[in-house]
């Protein structure tokens, strides 16, 4: 998830009354995204109702009827669910005019779902339908076939969401969204088809790696899915090519001793024609000298005549240290004793 440009956005004007789409553009970015608004630089972020929409597609925010308690400073707000980072636009200045107030107009549907939207086994749909209308128009949902809403639809009557987990056949059809004021009606339809595939899956993944300088890593990644994923493999991003002491084999990658300049988030993707997955985990190189601090050598220890002494030498240290032993300027060497 990159930053957004910071330069300044132009304030937009509007009648108490009209309507009114504030554009978010997010940034370039990867993986699943989540949108929200800050008005006015406040600590919680934008709640939706019936007059107000973010859509999680766009991010862009709508606003059925204006309100003079409107007026202010608008901020989309981009959160990364991978990486759980957060970027902020520059402030859009919503200015709402006094002088002339917008009549009573029927709905009309700014934000609807595809015509034809395939959908695969067992994965979760939502369908985003919201209205610009004074008064603000109330959303509803149905069949176009005539048959029944399945029992398992939910429907956020706030902001006129509809979803549908756990996708089957019997879930195919048209739907409807419908949005209706005291002025009058507006519908839109879309067709949900069945897609004979399995939804991606993990069954391995990454995990945090701080390794020693001059060891070997090695990750493994694997999903299921029907069509079998192909596999790939980013580093801080961008995309990770095979060398000489990288190799990539499909969903493993080994790394021979590692260097400092490995370290970074690394991703392992998974993807067929219809979806991707991501899974992400960092190395961290670890380089220091020997350091006796945690375990230091014992100054003196007694012992019997005959007997027999442990002397322990065992410094943190990465790589791992080689030690020899001295007695008295003289190095010890293996003997019988």
């Amino acid at each position: 998830l990159q930053n957004f440009s910071q330069k300044p956005r132009n304030t937009v004007t509007v009648r108490e009354g009209q309507a009114v789409v504030l554009l978010c553009g997010p940034p370039p970015h990867y993986g699943e995204m989540k949108y929200s608004w800050v008005f006015n630089g406040h600590r919680s972020f934008l709640q939706q109702d019936a007059r107000r929409f973010i859509s999680q597609r766009t991010g862009n925010l709508y606003v059925a009827k204006v309100e003079a308690s409107d007026v202010g400073n608008y901020t989309c707000a981009v959160r990364n669910m991978m990486t759980n980072t957060t970027v902020f636009s520059s402030p859009t200045p919503v200015v709402v005019r006094r002088d002339v107030v917008m009549g009573e107009y029927e709905p009309k549907i700014e934000v609807q779902f595809p015509d034809t939207l395939y959908v695969s086994k067992g994965s979760s749909v939502k369908l985003e339908c919201f209205a610009l209308g004074n008064p603000v128009p109330s959303i509803s949902w149905r069949r176009a076939d005539g048959n029944p809403l399945p029992g398992k639809i939910k429907i956020n009557h706030s902001t006129g969401d509809l979803e549908i987990p756990y996708f089957r056949p019997e879930d195919s059809g048209m739907y409807e969204c419908v949005a209706e004021n005291s002025r009058g009606r507006n519908a839109a339809r879309g067709q949900l088809i069945f897609q004979n595939v399995e939804h991606l899956q993990w069954t391995q993944i990454l995990k945090d790696a701080h390794m020693a300088i001059d060891a070997n890593l090695q990750w493994e990644c694997k999903a299921i899915g029907k069509p079998k994923p192909r596999y790939r493999w980013l580093k801080n991003g961008q995309p990770l090519t095979a060398k000489e002491r990288v190799h990539v084999d499909a969903g493993r990658l080994t790394i021979s001793t590692i260097r400092l300049s490995d370290s970074g988030m690394y991703q392992c993707v998974a993807e067929n024609e219809y979806g991707s997955l991501y899974a992400s985990a960092e190395l961290k190189v670890v380089a220091s000298p020997p350091d006796f601090t945690h375990r230091p050598v014992k100054k003196s220890t007694v012992i019997q005549r005959g007997g027999e002494v442990v002397l322990e030498c065992r410094p943190n240290a990465s790589p791992r240290a080689m030690i020899s032993w001295w007695r008295g300027g003289e190095l010890l060497r293996n003997s019988k004793r």
